[in-house]
């Protein structure tokens, strides 16, 4: 009886592998199911800062940051083959400070190993540099492999990346329930999902022209990028009133507990990497056209 429930466990567990797998290749576009993950999106970050104090590095990588990206749901499974996957949400702010519309990616991993279990994890990216944004626009990222950006991770038991001195590009903070300690990001890869940005915006469009241009507009992501202003007004009056002062605990190296000394967003210097991705000056302010939205 037991080895049927074991065989019965692997097999559901090898089909559930599979169906990861499947969703980091594509699908059909579907626009509710776009707006589904917007909206899981925003339950996300509110859950991220909720409970934080304004002090928190948490708001501290908001307020410094050029870029966030939202992973609402990450799902990871491992039986002897295992794999992550999920939908991802790419938004950038402008000089003035208004949030872009969500770009949509796919995030996909796999690993060999011997672990047995199942978890989901929310997962928000701070892109602290416009070195980091021009890598993610990139059609394809890998973590630890992409030497344009450099990133490093905090949370309940992600690993700690490729960061270095006073050049984390990519800041992760992470919440998960299941039985893993953490997803893995080095290897990990975030892909443009072009049939996705296609559906929520109803025409062929990129992730430039959807973030840097901000030439495209779907109501249903205004509650989103409501939440992030919000959460990022707080974060500024914090920075105001407890302003970071020359070499601070606050901005530059990586210190012991983990804390990343940033660069605030609006003065990231403009690199050329050495693998011909270079960065960009902020988006310049511009009205901000609107496309038909669907009822859903």
């Amino acid at each position: 009886m037991r080895a049927r429930r074991l065989t019965r466990l692997f097999l559901s567990s090898t089909v559930m592998v599979g169906m990861l797998g499947l969703s980091t290749v594509g699908h059909a576009a579907d626009s509710s199911t776009e707006q589904m993950l917007v909206d899981k999106a925003t339950l996300a970050v509110q859950d991220m800062f909720t409970g934080a104090k304004t002090t928190d590095r948490v708001y501290r990588y908001l307020g410094q940051s050029r870029a966030v990206m939202v992973c609402p749901s990450i799902f990871r499974m491992s039986i002897g083959i295992g794999g992550s996957g999920g939908g991802c949400l790419l938004l950038s702010r402008d000089a003035r400070g208004s949030w872009s519309d969500p770009a949509f990616y796919r995030f996909g991993s796999g690993s060999i190993g011997f672990q047995l279990g199942i978890q989901s994890s929310a997962i928000m990216f701070f892109v602290m540099s416009d070195r980091g944004l021009q890598a993610l626009l990139d059609s394809q990222f890998q973590f630890g492999a992409n030497a344009a950006a450099s990133f490093a991770t905090m949370g309940s038991g992600i690993e700690s990346g490729t960061a270095g001195r006073s050049n984390t590009d990519i800041m992760a903070i992470q919440k998960s329930e299941g039985l893993f300690a953490g997803v893995a990001l080095s290897g990990a890869k975030l892909t443009v999902d072009s049939d996705a940005n296609r559906a929520y915006y109803n025409q062929i469009v990129g992730p430039t022209e959807i973030v840097i241009s901000m030439r495209v507009n779907n109501a249903g992501a205004d509650p989103l990028r409501a939440i992030l202003s919000r959460y990022n007004a707080s974060a500024a009056a914090a920075m105001t009133a407890n302003p970071v002062v020359g070499g601070s605990s606050s901005s530059g190296d990586i210190t012991s507990s983990g804390e990343a000394q940033l660069t605030p967003y609006n003065s990231a210097p403009v690199v050329n990497s050495g693998s011909g991705i270079q960065s960009q000056s902020l988006a310049p302010l511009r009205s901000r056209p609107s496309v038909p939205s669907k009822s859903y």
